[in-house]
């Protein structure tokens, strides 16, 4: 006797499609695309020269590059075993076979077609060189796993992200928006890519010895879990000074002293990566999400007060 094959109705599958794409999607990690562009558009308003269709197009764009890049490395990690059934992080959408590796080059392709359109509305409203931003954010998101060199094998990861989430994301979103290439925002870059990059040093030193078994050789495989731990407390060290400097400097008022505030996030963040292994230290990389959202709107109204 065969039993009766459930009836899935058509809404609950599409929702359930819907939750697989959201879950590739990454939410934890949009964070790291929309603060650069936050603390971006903040320096362009403290210029006078805030452009709202500049912005919103400058923050889609980022957002549709961070989800191409996750649906990359999704679909790229697995297929090189970086992603397997001893995945301690959260789900992968293709490993766990909520989506396929067809799927998921699809949506990536969506993805960055939707960054396209976005990238073509910041030619045409600030600058030709935006295309070539744009094709090279592009070109490394998908670099950044996949073809014969993938920078994330090569322990350049913390690289790309630094300078990709905080120079070319802050000071690009300024520059769409005053004209030019103001030393504020330039200088804002250097704490947005500093706790970027801790993000990505969280999820290396959780997955040192899975990215090791995959010849992932991030540099917390290259040099060990101590070092992936000081490389987080200098980038939190050199987020915090930044502020500090600018003040000092006279290049903002002493309100540019707010991302403080949030030192006891990063405080907790320390000691969690000082303290913690393995799969409890997903926490940590959300809570160095969060701590990157609660600097980065510090900055952004301590440069405009």
């Amino acid at each position: 006797m065969t039993s009766a094959i459930p009836h899935v109705s058509p809404h609950r599958r599409a929702e359930s499609a819907w939750r697989s794409w959201w879950l590739a999607a990454r939410p934890a990690t949009l964070w790291a695309a929309a603060v650069p562009v936050l603390v971006g558009t903040s320096v362009a308003v403290a210029l006078s020269g805030f452009r709202l269709v500049a912005a919103l197009s400058a923050l889609l764009g980022a957002l549709a590059i961070q989800v191409g890049t996750n649906f990359a490395n999704d679909v790229f990690d697995f297929e090189k075993g970086a992603d397997d059934d001893d995945r301690l992080g959260p789900t992968r959408a293709v490993q766990s076979g909520l989506l396929t590796p067809r799927d998921m080059r699809a949506g990536m392709l969506c993805a960055f077609s939707a960054a396209t359109v976005f990238g073509s509305i910041l030619v045409f409203i600030a600058s030709p060189w935006v295309i070539l931003i744009g094709i090279v954010s592009i070109a490394m998101g998908i670099a950044y796993t996949a073809g014969p060199y993938p920078l994330a094998y090569l322990g350049l990861g913390d690289v790309f992200v630094f300078l990709f989430f905080g120079c070319v994301a802050v000071v690009g979103s300024a520059y769409v928006q005053v004209g030019e290439v103001p030393m504020l925002a330039v200088w804002a870059s250097v704490p947005v890519g500093a706790l970027s990059t801790a993000i990505l040093v969280v999820n290396n030193l959780r997955d040192r010895e899975t990215d090791a078994r995959a010849r992932k050789l991030t540099l917390a495989v290259r040099f060990g879990s101590g070092f992936a731990k000081a490389e987080y407390i200098a980038l939190v060290v050199l987020a915090y000074a930044v502020p500090v400097g600018l003040v000092v400097a006279r290049e903002v008022s002493v309100f540019g002293l707010l991302p403080i505030l949030s030192v006891p996030l990063a405080v907790r963040g320390v000691r969690d990566v000082l303290t913690l292994e393995g799969r409890p230290l997903n926490e940590t990389l959300a809570r160095t999400g969060q701590l990157l959202l609660a600097y980065g709107s510090l900055f952004s109204i301590g440069v405009n007060l």
